[in-house]
């Protein structure tokens, strides 16, 4: 359903030009590692994991690097290899950057290229003979505003095959970094060491100057951080006649209290918003320890929809829930007409306060069943019937009619370039047959069977 711009490579290739020659390769359908590879014959290459979901495979693509060239180094960063960096302790991994990049691989290639010891440079773990060797933790970039823009250049050609949804030829922007709460399931204020950074307003909008495509996707997990600032790019983008069409992500406390700040950014072009949700009760929330309430769900709902916004609502499915849970989660969908709800399954990732509390009672540690829609620890109800509630919540909220009309929706967009960019026939087939699956109880199954070896 969605594929994104691979921006945090972008920032890291960013600060090593034009020292070093530099390729980046994004594994869509069709790349050719070895032939880039081949090409390219690097020194040293990186692959970035940030999704727990993505270690399987960037294992298999460290081992290829490593297979074809041995002598090139290669290392792995990202927010899942930061804070799991024994997933990566294999022969033919050299190293983990933990923490960000864009400070710490610059460094690492210069004592490469210099033959230093390795052990000097902070925001490492290096694989050795004797183990995973830590060097000293790298402070956290105090001055987003410093680091260069993006090398988007890498990533233009692959445009058209960036989306989310139908929401196509998409570009990718962050404007901060960190989060100050700490929820249960999350690992965001973990990684940043409970810190938030921001960008500058007149950096943000030097970086969406640069990017060529209309649809933006704003990668921050709350744009609301800071309400002055957000007003303040509003106002920037209306001075300059900008005409992007953002969507992003916000805590529903901050778009309650704000509404006047969610119509100035509506009339800016943020047409569509990812709020969590979470739960239907402000008791679920205090359980994962959102810091926010029910009230202010209800309230954000509100707000946004009289502001014209596009709401994408996320809700949180226990292992715990038996067929009354499910029942209640569907009438709250219902009740409140979210036609766009999704539903997570509560997953332990690595660095998050929910693993350490379960982490005895978790059934796989099969990386690839943790992509938030497989339970990965005991559910209450037989896995089967988990499940078959499980896709009847995306059946009760996707009917034949709503598809069809985001059928219609998107060739109304081929026939009016001028009003949004439309995906291409192979991604909305794709994103049909991902609902397909997604109303299938037997799907779910069948990856526990395929992945675990079970009947």
């Amino acid at each position: 359903m969605a594929v994104v711009e691979p921006l945090g490579l972008e920032m890291v290739a960013a600060t090593l030009e034009p020292e070093h020659r530099v390729e980046l390769l994004d594994m869509l359908p069709g790349a050719d590692l070895g032939a880039t590879l081949d090409r390219f014959a690097p020194d040293a290459c990186g692959l970035s994991c940030s999704f727990t979901v993505d270690v399987p495979e960037t294992l298999q693509l460290a081992h290829a690097v490593k297979n074809r060239y041995p002598g090139a180094f290669v290392f792995v960063g990202g927010h899942h290899a930061s804070l799991s960096p024994s997933d990566f302790a294999v022969p033919w991994v050299d190293a983990v950057v933990f923490g960000e990049g864009e400070s710490t691989t610059p460094e690492l290639l210069r004592a490469l290229a210099r033959g230093d010891e390795l052990a000097s440079v902070p925001g490492l773990i290096l694989n050795t003979a004797h183990g995973q060797l830590t060097t000293p933790t790298r402070a956290i970039i105090p001055d987003l505003d410093s680091l260069p823009l993006p090398a988007r250049s890498f990533a233009s050609r692959s445009l058209k095959s960036y989306h989310l949804g139908l929401r196509g030829e998409l570009s990718s922007l962050e404007t901060s970094r960190g989060c100050p709460y700490r929820c249960m399931f999350c690992s965001v204020w973990h990684f940043y060491q409970s810190q938030v950074r921001v960008k500058s307003p007149e950096r943000v909008l030097a970086e969406i100057e640069t990017i060529e495509g209309r649809n933006i996707f704003v990668t921050d997990d709350n744009f609301l951080a800071s309400i002055p600032r957000a007003e303040r790019i509003a106002d920037l983008l209306l001075e300059r006649g900008i005409k992007k069409r953002f969507i992003y992500q916000a805590r529903t406390d901050s778009i309650a209290r704000h509404p006047e700040t969610i119509a100035k950014l509506r009339e800016a072009g943020f047409v569509t918003v990812f709020v969590g949700l979470e739960k239907i009760d402000t008791e679920g929330l205090r359980s994962l320890h959102k810091g926010n309430s029910a009230e202010n769900n209800e309230a954000a709902l509100r707000v946004l929809r009289r502001a014209g916004v596009n709401v994408f609502g996320t809700l949180i499915v226990d292992p715990d829930y038996d067929e009354s849970d499910f029942r209640r989660l569907r009438d709250y969908v219902r009740s409140h007409a979210l036609v766009n709800a999704w539903f997570t399954i509560l997953t332990p990732l690595p660095g998050t306060l929910l693993y350490d509390k379960v982490r005895e009672t978790i059934t796989t540690r099969k990386w690839e069943l943790y992509d938030l829609a497989h339970a990965v620890v005991p559910t209450r109800l037989e896995l089967d019937r988990f499940y078959t509630e499980f896709a009847r919540l995306y059946k009760s909220t996707y009917s034949p009619r709503a598809i069809a009309g985001w059928l219609w929706e998107s060739l109304q967009r081929r026939e009016s370039r001028k009003t949004a960019r439309s995906v291409s026939p192979a991604i909305l087939w794709r994103c049909l047959e991902t609902f397909r699956c997604m109303t299938d109880p037997r799907e779910y199954l069948a990856a526990h069977s395929q992945r675990e070896g079970t009947t």
